[in-house]
């Protein structure tokens, strides 16, 4: 079991690894060893809260796929295990911070002292385009 935050943990027998080929420049070894990971997480099919699931699906984040399958692809590192725990951790990241909720919104007034800034910014910029205007007032 792998923990999340509180009382949320990810079963480790619901992570899905295959190791491919990384990308990329790397020498006469990158042709022969599989060392980049690619971890799938059903998230419908998990072991996760509801509250979680349902933050985690609505997040919008690109590594989600339309079925709920979150799919991150780890190839930083030469080796697969640290590939492997690297994967891990982005997706222990990422239910951290759907589990985590929003802070809620208070509403504001702005200062007196802003409100001054903001009318005589807004002065000043009058004046500049007055500026700008025609000698006498006329348009043509």
């Amino acid at each position: 079991m792998l923990h999340v935050c509180r009382d949320i943990h990810v079963d480790e027998r619901e992570l899905d690894f295959s190791a491919i080929r990384a990308q990329g420049a790397g020498g006469q070894n990158v042709n022969k060893v599989s060392s980049a990971v690619h971890l799938r997480f059903d998230i419908p099919a998990s072991g996760l809260p509801p509250d979680c699931k349902a933050a985690l699906l609505a997040c919008g984040d690109r590594r989600i796929s339309g079925d709920g399958v979150v799919v991150i692809k780890a190839q930083v590192h030469r080796s697969q295990e640290q590939n492997r725990a690297e994967a891990v951790a982005r997706l222990l990241a990422l239910i951290r911070r759907a589990a985590t909720p929003a802070a809620p919104r208070r509403p504001t007034r702005p200062t007196k002292a802003s409100r001054l800034r903001r009318m005589q910014g807004k002065a000043l910029r009058g004046q500049v385009k007055r500026l700008r205007a025609r000698p006498g007032g006329e348009p043509e």
